[in-house]
């Protein structure tokens, strides 16, 4: 029995971190393990305030090794990391890498580096972003940053289309094999960019912008969730590309059409599962890049 572990955080009420993306990888028919990095009982964009906690040190580590007791390692097909409480949970998640890749060296680890973004600067602390940026990034098979993340860890400021471009060649000879930037915002004020590099070259799709009095929480997670999800079942990082985006927006659109915040993935689950027909293609912007398959 394979499935996927998928160390995040994790909100009571709403959807972010693992609330937001193990729905979504099970509707795509695969078993998910999730190991909460927090527990929150909303997400923290609330003005109402939150609680919870981040939680203790080593708890990832228990976790892991109570699961290797009964050497699940082998079966795990996929890892995927998000937002990260503390520097030391960085460390752990790095070890839980090495661990399931000891066991089985064909496992995925996709890793979306939740630092922050232009409007609200960096939301996690310098350890975390140092262990993201100097160790972890490097070691993963898949990364999925926004255009801060993706900065941070190319030292390469972005401001167009261009300097994106150039970021995530650079990214590619930096570890990663895939690099999905699920939000390029530089790109253009008008549609919603993302920019993926990979093995056959760097593609762009965009989609319209949706109406929002406040801006959903959680979209990254799900953008992470889905391509996964899509890339394991099909081994096509451009067609994954597509229907990521497509059933992102389908979500977006059901979001705003009920003028929510918490994004209504269970409304519309129908459109992950959709294989036949994508709202928006992926256009190539280069193609043949020099990089290795996964």
């Amino acid at each position: 029995m394979q499935g996927i572990l998928s160390i995040q955080s994790h909100v009571v009420y709403g959807c972010a971190g693992n609330s937001s993306a193990v729905f979504p990888l099970q509707r795509l028919g695969h078993i998910v393990w999730p190991i909460h990095t927090v527990q929150f009982s909303n997400h923290t964009q609330y003005a109402q305030s939150w609680t919870g906690q981040v939680m203790p040190l080593g708890s990832i580590t228990e976790l892991i090794n109570g699961l290797i007791s009964i050497d699940v390692p082998r079966d795990v097909k996929a890892i995927i990391s998000g937002y990260m409480g503390s520097g030391t949970q960085a460390d752990e998640i790095l070890e839980t890498v090495e661990r399931v890749k000891a066991a089985n060296p064909h496992a995925l680890y996709i890793c979306d580096p939740v630092m922050g973004d232009p409007l609200k600067g960096c939301v996690v602390s310098p350890e975390v972003t140092e262990a993201l940026c100097e160790r972890i990034m490097k070691q993963a098979d898949i990364i999925v940053p926004n255009q801060f993340e993706l900065t941070h860890f190319t030292g390469i400021e972005i401001s167009d289309l261009p300097s994106a471009i150039k970021a995530c060649q650079r990214a590619l000879t930096m570890g990663p094999k895939i690099v999905l930037v699920k939000h390029l915002h530089s790109a253009s004020e008008d549609e919603f960019t993302m920019l993926m590099g990979c093995a056959d070259g760097l593609f762009i799709v965009t989609r319209p912008l949706l109406d929002f009095a406040r801006q959903p929480v959680g979209v990254g997670d799900l953008i992470t969730s889905l391509f996964t999800g899509h890339y394991l079942n099909n081994h096509d990082p451009v067609k994954s590309f597509e229907l990521c985006n497509h059933a992102v927006y389908r979500v977006l659109k059901a979001t705003a059409q009920c003028g929510e915040w918490e994004l209504q993935i269970i409304p519309a689950q129908e459109a992950f599962a959709e294989l036949s027909a994508v709202d928006f293609t992926a256009r190539p912007l280069l193609a043949n890049a020099d990089k290795p398959s996964i």
